[in-house]
């Protein structure tokens, strides 16, 4: 029988989440408060409003059509945290996302086992890579990395976390680009990757007003990567965030997309695990309830 993973990390020291419920989140982001909208949280808070009350910022709404902002004067435009011997830069975007995904450090550590051990440096396509923390990850693991997307304010963060994290310029080639169009040259082009790492939105848009919709886009995107896979792939990290898809669903695409090479595939859920209300010893502790955060499969030799 086929088990479902459910995966948190439990090695942050600079972030926390503190608290759920109302479809919101209380999380603290090295020094900071913030509080974001999270309509998987469907529960009841368990700390008290007074402790909601102390976060420094806070975004109301649910898009950056209808959302904003609210921030306190204690709080900066710019902060840097620290993962391992990781450093990125947060700062506030037009949405509710502030530059990394804390639940996405169990993939980093996934990547990092992918790619440590292997004897030649193997070559990495990061698409929809954001502010590339996945891009950074592998570089210091060892690997080349094509880093794409389509947004340039998006590209020129990661290009800083780059930079912040002393990732010689030659390592790490940012691309502004659709990701499905960039994909098909690369086939027509004959180049071959040894790792995808792919975390596409819900929805969204090209350099060129090209609309994206995962249920319909995704498939014909992982199907095109096949053609790009070596003939003997380290790894394809599939990921996403969206309520319409399940583990399973990523597991049987990564399936039929990496048959030929053989390996193995595992699939799940990412979490972000509270920290726990009152002593250990209360009843309200109950351990620290579970945030889902995003589905996965992964692919591995």
């Amino acid at each position: 029988m086929e088990k479902i993973e459910i995966e948190y990390s439990q090695n942050w020291q600079e972030y926390e989440l503190l608290d759920s419920g109302y479809c919101k989140k209380l999380e603290r982001f090295g020094s900071f408060r913030i509080t974001r909208p999270d309509p998987r949280a469907l529960w009841q808070p368990r700390l008290p409003q007074a402790e909601w009350r102390k976060a420094l910022a806070s975004f109301q709404g649910k898009s950056k059509e209808t959302g904003k902002w609210s921030k306190s004067g204690q709080i900066p435009e710019k902060w840097l945290i620290h993962y391992k011997n990781l450093v990125f830069q947060l700062r506030f975007s037009d949405f509710k996302n502030i530059g990394i995904f804390p639940e996405q450090a169990v993939n980093w550590e996934w990547l990092q086992s992918q790619i440590a051990n292997r004897k030649s440096r193997i070559k990495v396509l990061n698409l929809f890579a954001y502010t590339g923390a996945a891009s950074v990850v592998c570089v210091k693991a060892g690997a080349e990395v094509v880093h794409v997307d389509s947004v340039r304010s998006i590209n020129l963060w990661a290009k800083e976390n780059a930079k912040l994290n002393k990732v010689p310029e030659k390592q790490i080639r940012f691309l502004e680009d659709d990701a499905f169009k960039f994909v098909v040259r690369e086939a027509k082009r004959g180049n071959k990757y040894d790792g995808i790492i792919m975390d596409p939105p819900r929805f969204g848009h090209g350099i060129k007003g090209e609309i994206w919709k995962l249920a319909f886009d995704l498939p014909k995107l992982v199907f095109e990567c096949e053609k790009i896979l070596s003939p003997d792939p380290v790894f394809f990290l599939l990921n996403a965030y969206t309520a319409d898809l399940s583990s399973m669903a990523l597991k049987n695409l990564l399936q039929d997309a990496t048959k030929k090479f053989g390996g193995k595939i595992e699939f799940g859920e990412l979490a972000l695990k509270e920290k726990s209300a009152g002593p250990p010893s209360s009843a309200s502790a109950r351990q620290g309830r579970l945030l889902p955060s995003g589905i996965f499969a992964r692919y591995k030799q």
